[in-house]
């Protein structure tokens, strides 16, 4: 699953320096800041509930 999660966020992440490196794909950037937050989220809080029904 992490490994799954680390390639999101890298994917993410190069979206949103494309949309904050064009102006015109300003929109770009933000939505790749926001699917990089949420997948952090998901991630820390997916492992978190792994561990406490482990």
């Amino acid at each position: 699953m992490w490994t799954v999660l680390i390639i999101l966020l890298v994917a993410w992440a190069v979206l949103s320096v494309v949309g904050f490196a064009f102006e015109g794909l300003l929109w770009l950037g933000i939505i790749g800041i926001v699917l990089f937050i949420g997948t952090l989220i998901f991630g820390v809080f997916g492992s978190l509930r792994g561990r406490r029904s482990s």
